[in-house]
């Protein structure tokens, strides 16, 4: 995040993945003997065999574009053929098999050209996966009832499931692999695939994070597990600026020495095998000299560094610097007094230069990304108008929406952000950042939210300014990298649902559990005094719905009440120690401590309260209980944030401003 503020921006095309395996040809296709029964090896419609029935289609995150029932779930039997066309890299198949393991396949059997003579046995399912371009996977699609596309959009994909076949056919290699995501979501059952039929692509390009935030960043584990996560969920983008690294910015100039570098290699490896751009940004705004030739020079020459180990797309941040005043008396005399326009026109000067000389002469790297001084509004200024006229249209532009933390961003806002800057705008949001004072001691852990469908007509991109606490983030990681792929049919509750069972592992009782500690964590602040999410919005409803039932004055309205509220309350109360046992992400369980020990003590400090307004409804008397649930609350609030984590440290805060309230009041009801 940006000093005082809470902001960065990015944008890049598509890079090469790592190889593909080769072409399954027609005629090797039918030459494996156990392909020659499938329906969409003949070119007719797949029967349809009576398994079980979905009660609905599952749910799949990001909500694909198009995807309607085709019938019965497919049944998963012990052995399954697995046949591979053009475009499918060792990441896809991986997903693949992992898909078709978790649903009772016990043998897969793997085709590919080079090796097409059958093996052994007989397979009752075939999967086929490949490009779209390929003749025989297009011939399988339609024979299973799917579409091909009549326009290939980049990373769209086409899946169709039924009777005894399964297509993934993508548009381009990270289309298979997104297929391949998509697979791993229709699993219905131990033996069953839900029968669909998809056709999808993202409405954004850029998709994913950007790691800009202040205080202690990011293990070297945190990033190499984030961009495996970045893959489960379609998103695209990483972009590396911790505030931390004197490389990007106090020592911009000096390379990396041989330990960091081998690091931002593995990072850039990690991210190509999930199907993620890396995207490198340097810092050089605060000593940079605009004039000079070998400060121009150092800064390509810096870049080429991250390009020889694999990184091809890049990034200048000129955030969080002032134009009242110039790095040297070269830029005085070359662009005058310091100022906005003087200050524009050095930038779109530097910005070009690394376009033009670094970036054009590489034909795989993509576009130059940056983030300028003036980030956050929608108003026209001097300097906006040399770089809308000036900087080569291929840059990419980061904005931040109307704020630095905006409570909400419509496609108003981004059209007029679009045409002030002359070009899409990629949004940097900050959201779930929590490095200014407002956030001092939370978790940001509400859905992403408040951001208007349709955005995709003005943006290139989004990306999210993440919490430290990288695996807490994923949250609403999980929220930005949905609404980028389909905001007209996003659902902020449905996918912060999906959110949870993903961490959960699926397992029902922990995700309800993780959706009660979430909602403890839900309030989002600005810069300001207006907050852009409520706190504890369910609770806060449970307690309203209790304490209007209490005051009504009924006894069997108050007994009703204290037994739904009871439940809710165990829930809560439980939830600490059902995450601890089901989540299996050990960084979650560690960045979240202070906070689940702190929601121990406050569920103790709620069903203490109950029990006390138990006490006087039958026998007039709950002060002891009161007394124990005010001690309890008093532990609760004393926790704090781990030390050197957070920026800037404090108490923990839970539902605060919501249970607190309510057990101070509870004696007085």
């Amino acid at each position: 995040m940006i000093r005082m503020s809470a902001s960065h921006p990015y944008c890049l095309p598509r890079v090469p993945r790592v190889p593909r395996l080769p072409l399954l040809g027609a005629a090797a296709l039918l030459a494996l003997g156990t392909l020659s029964a499938p329906a969409w090896a003949a070119g007719r419609p797949a029967t349809t065999p009576a398994p079980t029935v979905s009660a609905a289609m599952p749910v799949v995150t990001p909500t694909p574009q198009h995807m309607e029932s085709a019938g019965r779930d497919l049944r998963v039997p012990d052995r399954v053929r697995l046949v591979l066309g053009d475009d499918v890299d060792a990441a896809s198949i991986d997903v693949i098999k992992k898909a078709l393991t978790s649903a009772g396949a016990r043998h897969i059997d793997t085709a590919a050209a080079a090796t097409a003579a059958s093996p052994a046995g007989r397979a009752k399912l075939t999967v086929v996966a490949g490009s779209v371009k390929d003749r025989v996977v297009a011939a399988a699609l339609r024979a299973t009832g799917g579409t091909v596309p009549g326009t290939l959009v980049a990373e769209g994909y086409s899946l169709a499931s039924r009777g005894d076949s399964i297509v993934l056919a993508g548009n381009d290699g990270d289309g298979v692999y997104y297929a391949a995501q998509t697979l791993r979501q229709l699993v219905t059952g131990k033996r069953t695939v839900a029968a669909v039929s998809i056709t999808d692509h993202p409405a954004m390009p850029l998709r994913g994070s950007i790691e800009g935030f202040y205080g202690a960043p990011w293990s070297h584990t945190d990033r190499l597990d984030q961009l495996a996560f970045y893959g489960d969920i379609k998103a695209n983008t990483y972009i590396y600026t911790p505030k931390d690294d004197a490389y990007l910015r106090d020592e911009w100039r000096e390379p990396y020495p041989a330990d960091k570098l081998a690091d931002l290699r593995e990072l850039i490896d990690q991210a190509t095998a999930h199907h993620v751009d890396f995207t490198y940004a340097l810092s050089p705004g605060l000593s940079v000299c605009y004039s000079d030739p070998a400060d121009v020079s150092a800064l390509k020459t810096k870049l080429g560094t991250l390009y020889d180990q694999g990184a091809r797309s890049f990034y200048v941040a000129l955030d969080d610097i002032s134009y009242t005043k110039w790095n040297c008396e070269a830029d005085q005399e070359k662009y005058g007094a310091p100022g906005r326009g003087s200050a524009g026109q050095a930038q779109a000067d530097l910005l070009n230069a690394v376009q033009h000389d670094f970036i054009d002469t590489r034909p795989d790297a993509a576009p130059l990304q940056f983030v300028p001084t003036e980030y956050s509004d929608t108003a026209d200024s001097a300097y906006k108008s040399v770089l809308r006229e000036q900087l080569d249209p291929k840059v990419v532009v980061q904005w931040t929406g109307t704020d630095v933390v905006p409570p909400s961003i419509s496609v108003a806002d981004a059209e007029a952000a679009s045409a002030v800057w002359g070009r899409k705008v990629f949004l940097w949001d900050n959201y779930p950042v929590n490095d200014y004072g407002q956030t001092t001691g939370r978790l940001l852990m509400a859905p992403y939210d408040k951001r208007e469908a349709g955005l995709h007509k003005a943006l290139s991109g989004i990306v999210l300014n993440p919490m430290n606490q990288a695996a807490a983030s994923k949250v609403a990681l999980f929220g930005g990298a949905s609404f980028a792929w389909n905001d007209e049919d996003y659902d902020p509750a449905r996918t912060w649902r999906a959110a949870a069972g993903y961490l959960a592992g699926g397992d029902p009782a922990t995700t309800r559990a993780l959706l009660a500690f979430f909602d403890t964590q839900h309030l989002a602040p600005t810069f300001g005094e207006t907050d852009w999410q409520p706190q504890a919005p369910e609770l806060a409803a449970r307690l309203a719905d209790f304490t209007e039932a209490w005051n009504s004055g009924s006894r069997a309205r108050r007994q009703a009440a204290l037994r739904e509220l009871g439940a809710y309350a165990d829930v809560l109360a439980g939830a600490p120690e059902q995450i601890r046992a089901g989540v299996g992400d050990p960084a979650f369980l560690a960045q979240t401590k202070p906070w689940l020990d702190a929601l121990d003590a406050w569920g103790g400090s709620l069903d203490a309260t109950l029990d006390g307004l138990r006490a006087r409804l039958h026998s007039g008397s709950g002060d002891a209980d009161f007394a124990e649930a005010a001690e309890l609350a008093k532990q609760a609030a004393a926790y704090t944030t781990i030390p050197g984590t957070t920026r800037p440290q404090g108490t923990v805060k839970v539902a605060d401003g919501v249970l607190d309230t309510f057990i101070e009041r509870a004696p007085t009801l």
